[in-house]
Formats: C-alpha cells, structure tokens, sequence
C-alpha cells in the first residue's frame, strides 16, 4: 500500500528530475539565440599559400566492403595538385574489405596519384591507432581525415587549405549532409538529431569563441597541432572529441565551415545506430572525466568555455535522469489524480516548456537553417520538419536506455572495444529501392537484434501504453500527448531493433 510518505518521495523526485532536465532544456533556448546572435561571424581565411602545402588524406577502414571502393574514387576526385598529394587507405579490415580496398588502390595509383594501402600487424588503439599509425608513415604538414561512409566534394582542400595561414588555426571541419535522409522515418529522425548539432551547437561554438570539437570525419588537422596535443590516444571511444579538447585547452583555435557540406550515409538499422549512439555517449562521458577536471581548474580559460564545456561534455548525463522520470511518470500520474486535475496543468506546464517544448523549438530552427543553407534541400517546404519532428523526440526518448547503459559504463571505468558502425551503400527512397533492400537483407554486418537492451525497451513500451490508456480513462487528456512520445519512442526502438531485418525480408520479397 502506497503511503502518504511515499507518495511524497514520488512527487518530490519526479520534479527534481523534470527540473534537472528543464536546466538543459533551457540551455536548448540559450543555444538558439548565441546562435543567432553569432551566425553573421562568419569565419574567412586569414591568407593563401602562395605555394600550397603537403597534405595527405587518411581513410580508416574496417570492414568496409559495401562503400570502400565509393570512398577511394571521392577522394581520388579531389582538387588538388598531385604531387602535393597523399592518400593512405588505412585497411584494418578482416574481410573480403582488404581484397576490394588493394584493387582499388592500384587502380587509383595507375593513374600517377600517391594513394597506399597500409596494414597493421594487429587493431591495437582501433581507428586512433590506425589514424597515429599513418600519421607515423607521412610527412604531409597537413592531415585530412575521412570516414569509410563519407563522400568529399572536389573542392575540399581548396576551401579549406588556406585557412591555415594563420598559424594559430589547428584544426578545419566541415558540416554533414546525408545522402540517405529521405530512406526512411529512421534516417529523417537521424538527420534532425544530427543538424541541431552540426548547424546550430557547433555555429554557435565555434563563432562565440567557445570549444567545439572536430567530429572524426570531414576535417583536416596541422599535423603539429596532434603531435602539440599529446597525438591520437585510445582511452576513450570518442578519440576525436579527446584529441580536439586537448588542442584546444592547449590554445590552437579551430574553424568550422557551415556552409562546407560533405555527404555521409546513415544508419539504415535501428540497431547499428543504437550502437553509434552508445559509442558516442559512452565516449563523452569518458572525454569528460579525463578532461573537465583541468577544464575547470584552469585559469586561462573564459568562464563561458567551461559552462559550455560542461554542457557539450556532460549533455549525456540526461539520459539517466530520462530512465529515473520514465520510471516515475507514470505513478507520479495516478497519485496527482487522487488531487485533482488542475494540479496537474498547473505544475507540470512551464517545465514542460522547458523540458520538451524547448527541444522540438532547437530541432525546427536547426531545420529551418539547414533548408535555408543546404542546395540539396533548397525543394523541401519549411513546414516539412514539423511531420517528423514528433518521431524525432520519441527516437531521443526511446535512446534513453541504450544511452543510460554508456553512461553507467564510462562512468565505472569499463574498457570496450570500439565498435563501428556498419554501412551498406543505401539509398534514398528516390533511389535504387529494391537494390538497397537486397544489400539489407544480404549484408555481413547485421548485429544481434536480442539483447537485454531491447528487452527493458519493450517493458517501457507495454508501461507506457498502460500509462497512457489509465490516463485516457481517467479523462487526463492533457497529459496523453506527453506520454504518447514516451510510449512511442519505447514502441519504435524496440520492434525496430527486433524486427527490422524481418520487415526488409518481406519488403524484399513483395517488391
């Protein structure tokens, strides 16, 4: 039998829980106006080289069978003076992957480009050591880093190159498009997710001054500025979040180019991005035990910065109180209703504001922007992101456990291996559909759909479509709509990642 006390404790820790989250709910409206405050600061290279510098391009491969030979063949296209420049297929791959990358290699390398295809003896250090083991093997004074996924324009260096004449720019990363966005409800919410980020947080940052981070991809690096920060280290899984604080705290300044877009592919599976996404989390948790300490200590660094920092860093960390309020709303709804309805709206309203309302605002500007700034969405409507910015919200929220899992993780000091995510050539809708389920269906790469992740998933499912039929009954309509993003986001995580490769199966088979 619930007690008075009891019900207390309830009411008490779900507000303290919905307040915590309101701070960075709130930090989701100061992200939006420093945006807009700074988005006219445009960054512009101090000079040019009047003779262009050495510069080699580092494509870490793992198991890349379905995408390396379309990586090799973009870069190859990039404009550049060829006797300037290197490519280093770092293949440390254990597949078909290595045969595939080697043919390609000497294809490329037949038409006079310096392009290697380099292997080590094991994965020691996984891609931060593949990244320190080709870095070892140039002497380029400038690093461009590319993902097996990932497509660069011609004009990469020549955009970016001559921003290093500043001798005080260490590190120049460009922004992400996708050329999958419109492949399914899946990617549409990955692309929202990803552009309030690469759009709006990092403009911000990095115009304002304060640290923004080179995001493992689509960026070129002064070799010195890696060797100054201490180089490629491995004892976090976000190498690249690791290395870019550490050169920044050291005083090199970087530039981001949002208006420099190179093309990736998604995630297709729900649990390949799951993966992704526990990657990322677990390794910015752990980026932020190494290094906030010393963040917060130094007496160089702007107050600005560290609270900035703290929110880049820490910004994981809600996924735990996201676990503790999934486990309390619920309750929390049939104890207010023995209280009254007008409770209900009274309390709950302006920390939904901030909380939920905030983050739907930070993801529809960030579209906006995107729509604006993007030639490859100058046709779709302004209105488009308010279609999937519901599902956005709920695949957030349905994150909440494989994310909570990262941070528990990191936080214990437990070691795993990095894990990438694997990619298979897919296209959008608009394009070859039938090709792209036959490479879903027949790929190598698939992860176990089963696991205990999944599993509490589904649990919070079922609980929250109890929760919202106990409302609905109990005419607490306003409190449906917020229980349905919960209950949804539980629903598609968990019969995505358990049925996805059945449903492509099927698909397949009626196309």
């Amino acid at each position: 039998m619930v007690t008075v006390a009891m019900e207390a404790i309830f009411l008490y820790g779900y507000f303290f829980i919905l307040l915590l989250l309101s701070i960075f709910g709130f930090h989701r409206y100061y992200t939006i106006y420093n945006y807009r405050k700074y988005k006219d600061n445009v960054p512009k290279a101090k000079g040019s080289f009047d003779q262009l510098p050495r510069v080699c391009v580092q494509l870490p491969v793992y198991n890349e069978m379905y995408v390396v030979e379309r990586l090799i063949d973009a870069v190859a296209k990039i404009d550049y003076p060829k006797e300037l420049f290197e490519i280093q297929v770092l293949d440390d791959s254990t597949d078909d992957t290595v045969g595939i990358a080697r043919a390609k290699c000497d294809e490329i390398a037949a038409t006079g480009l310096n392009i290697k295809h380099l292997r080590r003896g094991d994965r020691k250090g996984f891609k931060a050591g593949a990244l320190k083991f080709g870095q070892d093997m140039t002497d380029a004074d400038f690093i461009a880093v590319f993902d097996a996924d990932f497509l660069p324009p011609s004009d990469f260096l020549k955009r970016t190159i001559h921003f290093f004449t500043d001798e005080k720019i260490g590190m120049v990363q460009a922004r992400w498009d996708y050329l999958n966005r419109d492949f399914s409800l899946l990617t549409e919410a990955q692309s929202i997710l990803l552009d309030g980020h690469f759009m709006i947080e990092h403009t911000f940052r990095n115009r304002s001054g304060r640290f923004f981070n080179f995001n493992g991809t689509a960026g070129i690096w002064r070799k010195s500025t890696i060797s100054d920060a201490g180089g490629w280290q491995h004892d976090t899984l976000t190498e690249d979040l690791d290395l870019s604080y550490r050169a920044q705290i050291k005083g090199w300044k970087f530039v981001y180019l949002n208006d420099l877009t190179v093309p990736a592919e998604l995630p297709v599976e729900m649990s390949s991005f799951k993966s992704q996404q526990f990657r990322w989390a677990k390794g910015s948790i752990q980026v932020f035990k190494k290094l906030y300490p010393s963040i917060m200590k130094s007496k160089t660094l702007s107050k600005k910065v560290k609270m900035e920092a703290f929110f880049h860093l820490a910004a994981n960390f809600a996924y735990v109180m996201m676990v503790l309020l999934c486990v309390l709303m619920p309750v929390n709804i049939i104890i207010r209703y023995r209280h009254g309805l007008h409770e209900v709206f009274v309390f709950d309203l302006p920390i939904f504001i901030l909380a939920t309302v905030s983050v739907m605002m930070f993801y529809f500007y960030s579209e906006i922007e995107v729509i604006n700034e993007t030639l490859s969405m100058k046709n779709r409507s302004k209105l488009s992101p308010l279609f999937f910015l519901p599902f956005t919200v709920s695949l957030g929220i349905g994150l909440a456990i494989n994310n909570c899992k990262a941070v528990f993780e990191a936080l214990a000091g437990k070691q795993t291996d990095f894990i990438r995510t694997p990619k298979y050539d897919v296209s959008g809708k608009k394009g070859k559909a039938q090709e792209s389920f036959v490479k879903i269906v027949n790929n190598k790469y698939r992860f176990k759909n089963l696991n205990a992740v999944s599993m509490i998933e589904l649990f919070f499912a079922i609980y929250f479509t109890y929760a919202v039929y106990y409302a609905f009954y109990s005419k607490l309509y306003f409190s449906i709509p917020f229980l349905v993003l919960f209950q949804f986001g539980f629903l598609y995580t968990s019969f995505l990642t358990l049925l996805y490769t059945p449903m492509m199966r099927l698909m397949h088979k009626k196309a």
